[in-house]
């Protein structure tokens, strides 16, 4: 017999990531429209000069910072090749064949991908009218079968967040054998001081684990850098699971010189959220339901207008994600973009 795949890969949905198109506005997979800060960039420069060696696997300059900013021990801190990967190291490290992964619907896409990919079951929960997560019935879908929940805290592709409250009554719903992760990845973006640090929420928490990346307020989108947080147990698993040396020297080079430069970069964050007020505004005032977002991007329910709005945009030059009979998720880019991007949603027919 020929050499064959397993079966069940006919069914796994593939990722599929923005397009790009020399020439055109892209907008359509949440990356910062500026590069890298010019010392970040020497930085990165001086560090390819020994690509013939092979990375600290352990990343372990980048674990003893991250521990000493977030003030937690090293032993609570895990590197991974961006947080997407660490989510697939937590379903690898906790979920055997048939356990259930369980998540909000729609969430971050690769969710379901990693979940199959590791033979786990994910069960979905739509979400509620406010395009958030329904948190109440999440945790009634939670069964002695589910091993791992995560909560996409500002949810990607919406951009609405839950507040503590909400958040809190949750976690202590959840059973202590039930590990809940909260992907955070567009943490920096967010301006509602209700809406929680997940690291405020882990103590006294033992099955709670908080993403962090460096591909979003810090420009390394295409470097591959993420974090996770969480107790000793969760940290030393998810670590036994990671491929070795995926995190390249690269990478750990330019996240310390950006956690250097991180006063700078976070100014950045400021002015996009201001571009993001005013996006919002001019879609809200074209006409468009738009919901609050606290990340760097918005969301356009446009249910079965999205392909015909993302084949408009393009038209223009503007290329945005399409979900499509879902919505649109529009990027936050430079003020120049935006204004052609607020342009061409205003000329869209409706």
């Amino acid at each position: 017999m020929p050499v064959s795949p397993r079966a069940d890969l006919d069914s796994l949905p593939a990722y599929v990531p923005g397009r790009s198109i020399p020439g055109a506005i892209k907008l359509a997979s949440n990356e910062v429209p500026l590069g890298p800060l010019p010392s970040v960039l020497d930085v990165i420069a001086d560090a390819a000069k020994s690509a013939n060696r092979y990375p600290d696997m352990g990343a372990f300059a980048l674990v003893e910072r991250l521990a000493s900013k977030l003030d937690v021990s090293q032993d609570q801190v895990a590197i991974g090749c961006g947080s997407v990967s660490l989510c697939q190291q937590l379903i690898q490290a906790f979920c055997a064949p048939g356990d259930e992964v369980l998540f909000a619907w729609r969430s971050f896409e690769a969710y379901p991908i990693i979940t199959q990919v590791v033979g786990a079951h994910q069960v979905t929960i739509p979400l509620d009218d406010t395009y958030a997560h329904d948190l109440d019935a999440m945790a009634a879908a939670i069964t002695p079968k589910t091993r791992v929940v995560f909560v996409c805290n500002p949810n990607n592709p919406t951009g609405t967040a839950v507040r503590r409250e909400a958040l809190e009554r949750f976690l202590d719903t959840v059973p202590d054998n039930v590990l809940v992760v909260l992907d955070e990845a567009y943490r920096e973006y967010v301006t509602d001081p209700d809406v929680p640090d997940g690291l405020s929420l882990l103590p006294g928490r033992d099955n709670v684990a908080v993403l962090r990346t460096f591909s979003k307020a810090y420009g390394l989108a295409g470097l591959r850098v993420g974090y996770l947080i969480s107790n000793e147990t969760v940290v030393s698993a998810t670590r036994k699971v990671y491929v070795p040396f995926s995190v390249n020297s690269v990478a750990q080079a330019a996240a310390l010189a950006s956690l250097d430069a991180e006063k700078e970069l976070l100014a950045r964050c400021v002015e996009l959220v201001a571009e993001r007020e005013r996006v919002r505004d001019g879609l809200l005032a074209a006409g468009y339901d738009v919901p609050e977002s606290q990340a760097n991007f918005v969301w356009l329910p446009l249910g079965e207008r999205t392909a015909d709005f993302a084949e408009h945009a393009l038209e223009s030059k503007v290329i945005v994600r399409p979900f499509v009979g879902d919505g649109a998720r529009v990027t936050i880019g430079t003020p120049e973009e935006n204004d052609t991007l607020l342009a061409t949603a205003t000329s869209f027919p409706r």
